[in-house]
């Protein structure tokens, strides 16, 4: 047999686990639908079709026989109560060939899977809530890496008929038998899609596996527990691990990714049936695949750009595509790249460059050794929807505290615009179109803009915004011996307007000069405006006394909450000091500096100084240049 696809799959399974007389790990998987015939006054008349699906290459033929007669309940939905149960022999069991080629595949492994039909047919009377048709079975095989327990945990398969008031109904069928060898590190493409002979709309999804048992811990009639899968890596919506992620599509139930990891996993999915945009029925496979490490020597690999499902690029920019090629032992390359009614579009290229002809979703297909013995063969999809570019532009006062405006002038061909995400830089964030926003602070700040529309293209834009950094400050409070003048020095912009002007040679520079003939206290208010028109203001207070002189505290306290915790000498007419000096009673130097800005914090040797009186010593440079003194005590407290 010739590979048809670059995918194996398994379903190899061990006898693992008892059950009373007969082994339930000889079961796979399952499907159950049904067929709507007729219906009359008595009910709706139903044909229900349970296929189960069996290990026949390691199971108990035994096991296998006991399936037959299968037992079946019906329950009414509502009240989860049995209306009958049934022992329904199979109609036919015939085994799937493993389609597989030895050629290509250097240690095959050997497989055998039993297709086992079970047919039954139900008169249904009018139920306001539908119907349950149910088969349960004990036990799980043991060697299943994604739940917990396995071998303890059997298996509950099912359908629901919809409730009297839906009209005729029959339920979707899956295409295709589970196949039933997946390699490892290889990429995995496979339709898992049904068909619906009344037209409604089917979607897919992963879904969760249902348990059985039979020592009533967990349910055994509806409404069923589920299995528990072992969280954080495995879930019921994240069965396989894989690099990209195994994932099924949505709309299509293509089932891609590259499982990384060996062994056995339990997987459902369930297919939902829509009518008028109402969900009627969903139709469950549960089955189980084996990833095996393969030796193969023809791969064909495409990668996947895209966080879409089996989709090699999305390209929002333009009508053009490079495609990579990641194929293994190929010889010859053919590419189809999808476009429908011409035949212009195909490449023997490695890695081909092509130009699309217009908007839309193209299916991609790759043949590596188009023709030969050993042929393989990947398909993705690429999706055309240029033009989508995000760019945004920001106007108002860039200054502490005001706002500005930032507005979204993106180019989107395709609508509508479905989110837009914006980062200020500054750990805030918005979800508008276009937003106002504040800083608190000046400074530089990369502000980033990230937006999609409906068709999935994604952008991001950035700019740097900057913000003044305005702090108007019209200087530190200070006091001046009358008769002196002093130079102003308030800073933070380009202009100022100072306000009173009385005693000012100038109000508006930066730095006027102010005489004081009388004693007195003078306040004035400085307006401040930046090169970047940020307005603001400022104040300072001068107070002219009579004469110079020390003022020196007679008590502080150094406890770290920021009062009074430093012992200095301010001074009012003088410029400096020879030295402070600070004693103990025991007459030792605990401090000195000759800073006339600086004090003594209460320590000594780098520790904390004793409570108690100490002795201060200043000698300073009185305003006619002669040394002069002064001194006292000062009591330390905490």
């Amino acid at each position: 047999m010739r590979i048809t696809r670059q995918v194996f799959f398994s379903f190899l399974l061990l006898v693992l686990f008892s059950c009373g007389s007969a082994y339930a790990s000889h079961i796979v998987g399952a499907d159950f639908t049904y067929k709507f015939l007729d219906s009359s006054a008595a009910g709706k008349n139903y044909e229900v079709t349970m296929v189960l699906f069996h290990d026949c290459l390691n199971a108990n033929p035994g096991a296998i026989a006991s399936d037959n007669p299968a037992k079946i309940d019906v329950y009414d939905a509502a009240s989860f109560q049995v209306v009958r149960s049934d022992n329904i022999s199979y109609i036919s069991s015939v085994a799937i060939p493993a389609n597989f080629s030895n050629e290509c595949v250097t240690n095959p492994p050997d497989v055998c899977l039993l297709k086992t039909t079970f047919v039954a047919h139900y008169l249904l009377p009018p139920n306001a809530a539908g119907y349950i048709i149910a088969f349960q079975r004990c036990c799980r095989n043991l060697n299943i890496v994604n739940i917990s327990a396995p071998g303890g945990v059997g298996s509950t398969y099912f359908c629901t008929i919809p409730p009297y008031i839906v009209p005729s109904n029959s339920s979707a069928i899956f295409r295709s038998y589970p196949p039933q060898i997946i390699c490892a590190n290889n990429p995995l493409s496979y339709d898992h899609s049904a068909t619906d002979s009344d037209g409604d709309s089917l979607t897919y999804e992963f879904c969760n596996a249902l348990r059985y048992d039979g020592d009533n811990t967990y349910n055994t009639q509806p409404p069923y527990d589920t299995v528990q899968w072992l969280r954080p890596v495995y879930s019921f919506s994240q069965p396989i691990t894989g690099t990209p992620a195994i994932t099924i599509d949505h709309n299509t139930g293509m089932i891609t990714g590259t499982p990384d990891r060996v062994g056995r996993y339990l997987v459902t999915v369930c297919c939902n049936e829509w009518r008028n945009g109402v969900l009627i029925n969903t139709s469950k496979r549960e089955f189980q695949f084996v990833v095996t490490n393969c030796e193969r020597s023809v791969i064909a690999d495409i990668p996947q750009f895209s966080p879409e499902p089996n989709t090699y690029i999305l390209n929002c920019a333009d009508y053009n595509v490079h495609f990579i090629n990641k194929s293994k032992g190929g010889y010859a390359y053919h590419w189809d790249f999808g476009v429908k009614e011409t035949s212009n579009d195909t490449s023997v290229d490695f890695e081909p460059t092509f130009t699309y002809p217009d908007t839309g979703i193209y299916v991609v297909r790759l043949i590596v050794n188009k023709g030969g013995t050993c042929q393989d063969s990947i398909s993705k999809l690429v999706k055309i929807y240029p033009t989508f570019h995000v760019a945004f532009d920001d106007t108002g006062y860039y200054c502490p505290g005001a706002a500005i405006q930032f507005r979204d002038i993106s180019v989107a061909t395709i609508k509508p615009v479905l989110y837009w995400q914006w980062s200020f830089g500054d750990s805030s964030m918005s979800s508008d179109q276009h937003p106002l926003h504040t800083y608190v602070d000046g400074g530089t700040y990369n502000v980033v803009l990230v937006s999609g529309n409906i068709k999935g293209c994604r952008d991001t834009a950035l700019r740097r915004v900057v913000i003044d950094n305005f702090y108007p400050f019209a200087g530190n409070d200070t006091a001046i011996v009358k008769g002196e003048s002093i130079i102003f020095n308030a800073q933070g912009g380009v202009q100022y307007s100072w306000s009173p002007a009385d005693g000012l040679g100038s109000t508006d520079i930066a730095n006027p000069r102010g005489y004081y003939p009388e004693v007195g206290r003078y306040s004035y208010t400085v307006q401040v405006e930046s090169i970047y028109g940020c307005r603001g203001q400022a104040q300072i207070n001068v107070d002219v006394v009579d004469q110079a002189s020390f003022c020196v505290p007679n008590a502080f306290t150094p406890n770290g909450d920021g009062l009074n915790d430093i012992f200095r000498a301010k001074s009012v007419g003088f410029s400096a000091i020879k030295y402070l000096k600070v004693y103990n009673r025991f007459g030792e130097l605990v401090y000195v500096t000759d800073r006339i800005e600086d004090g003594w914090d209460g320590t000594y040797n780098h520790k904390q100084a004793d409570i108690g009186v100490y002795f201060w010593h200043i000698v300073y440079i009185d305003r006619y240049g002669k040394d002069a003194f002064m001194k006292g005590d000062v009591t330390l407290l905490r």
